[in-house]
């Protein structure tokens, strides 16, 4: 029996780009061909291994997964050029700004699929003060915090959140009960904690209650910040319910609502007109609403 056909290399090619992109126009672009050649060489790379590659979304199935690792094994070989043998391609690099709360509770702890579906990009990241748009350097894509819209930029919502009064176990025994959290009477017997990042007055007019923004009480800009104050009984929170899951989770606060309201202020990510046409800046843009949604 003869061994088994080798598929053409322009086939190992498509799939290989298609695999780590997961989008036609995008490894049509790397590959400089047409989408339509992609597509006529994945069928072609199908039907010569009698195998189903990809799903609908373009994420691979179990054979795909299987015969991703020998691919690129056998074209990463082909790479190795006699005489060349030392030099090793650079990735690509990919500079992220990030506003800190979301990168510690919503963004890293899902990095790694980004890193594992696209290990040759580079990712170099930075934090930037939500609100304020502060960075430290310029940057390729930002998430940003806040309402939008954002001048000279380009912009899609990527998290939108809820919010809820939230305190520690031992802030609640000695200064509770409160019974929903939503009077003038409650209210004024707790201390707020107060964050520019997410004003009790979006509580209280929710709510038709006629208080001022507090002025006084401990004040923080970051929502990490706020939470840790509250798990250490400096008071009451404002609470984002996707960013705060983690101090829910460990019992570090409870909630006095059992409602919530909606945020005014959302995650954006931000860039430069022009850099989506870098293949890097669209694949996380899209693996990042992806992941988010």
């Amino acid at each position: 029996m003869s061994p088994p056909r080798i598929p053409p290399i322009q086939c190992l090619q498509a799939f290989e780009a298609l695999a780590r992109l997961r989008s036609v126009s995008l490894a049509a672009e790397e590959l400089s061909v047409t989408p339509s050649a992609i597509s006529h060489r994945i069928r072609q790379l199908e039907s010569q291994l009698d195998l189903k590659l990809f799903a609908r979304d373009f994420t691979l199935t179990e054979d795909g997964k299987a015969y991703l690792t020998p691919v690129r094994q056998g074209l990463k070989s082909l790479q190795q050029v006699p005489g060349h043998a030392a030099h090793k391609p650079s990735g690509v690099r990919l500079r992220l700004a990030v506003t800190p709360t979301f990168s510690r509770q919503i963004l890293l702890p899902k990095l790694a699929l980004f890193r594992h579906a696209y290990p040759e990009v580079e990712l170099s990241m930075q934090v930037s003060i939500p609100l304020l748009d502060v960075k430290g350097e310029d940057a390729d894509l930002e998430i940003r915090y806040g309402m939008g819209p954002y001048p000279g930029l380009e912009a899609v919502r990527v998290l939108s959140d809820e919010l809820t009064p939230v305190c520690s176990p031992e802030y609640l025994h000695e200064f509770g009960p409160f019974e929903g959290f939503e009077t003038s009477a409650e209210i004024g017997r707790a201390r707020l904690i107060r964050s520019p990042l997410d004003p009790w007055s979006t509580w209280f007019a929710a709510h038709d209650i006629q208080l001022d923004e507090p002025r006084a009480g401990a004040q923080f800009n970051d929502v990490g910040l706020v939470l840790d104050a509250a798990a250490a009984g400096f008071g009451v929170a404002l609470m984002r319910m996707k960013l705060g899951t983690m101090w829910l989770d460990s019992g570090r606060l409870i909630r006095l609502s059992s409602h919530t309201v909606a945020s005014p202020f959302h995650h954006f990510l931000c860039w430069k007109p022009g850099a989506m046409e870098r293949w890097e800046c669209a694949a996380f843009a899209d693996w990042l609403r992806r992941a988010l949604a």
